[in-house]
């Protein structure tokens, strides 16, 4: 009879769902008996489960179920922190920000709303500025080189 080494799972809110490791033990085990009960009695679950993971994984899913797009707490703000980072040259702080947002409507923490401003500054920063490459003439940096140290040995 083949015995499968589970170690104890900490009781948490996740404690149902099956590990990828869980889930080929058991496509494994129902290969070798070719039953879903056999399968459940030999990964200690239910036929039920036995089916579902078979399912999935006959549909491509393999892995982890696909979650929900979660909408954030500050997007219903974030015109107002773009907009007023610009304003500012983003020297507005988060937390004179989040008085202005609370007025907006804004009914999240006060740690997401730093996050979100931190966000928004770190992407206008990149857009605030164009770097242009240097491009070198040739001989020119020798030129200077010679002229200050020139300067330095007569000075």
């Amino acid at each position: 009879m083949l015995e499968v080494f589970r170690p104890p799972r900490p009781p948490g809110r996740d404690a149902h769902v099956k590990s990828l490791r869980d889930e080929m033990e058991i496509v494994n085990a129902y290969e070798l008996v070719g039953t879903y009960r056999g399968a459940a009695a030999l990964c200690g679950t239910t036929a039920k489960t036995v089916k579902r993971v078979l399912g999935r994984r006959t549909a491509g899913q393999v892995g982890r179920r696909p979650s929900m797009p979660r909408m954030r707490n500050t997007a219903a703000v974030v015109p107002l922190i773009t907009q007023s980072i610009r304003t500012t040259d983003g020297r507005i702080s988060a937390k004179r920000l989040l008085v202005l947002a609370k007025k907006d409507g804004y009914s999240g923490s006060a740690r997401n709303f730093r996050r979100a401003v931190a966000e928004a500054k770190a992407g206008w920063k990149k857009e605030r500025r164009t770097y242009r490459p240097w491009v070198p003439v040739p001989g020119h940096y020798l030129v200077q080189v010679q002229v200050t140290l020139a300067d330095r040995v007569r000075g």
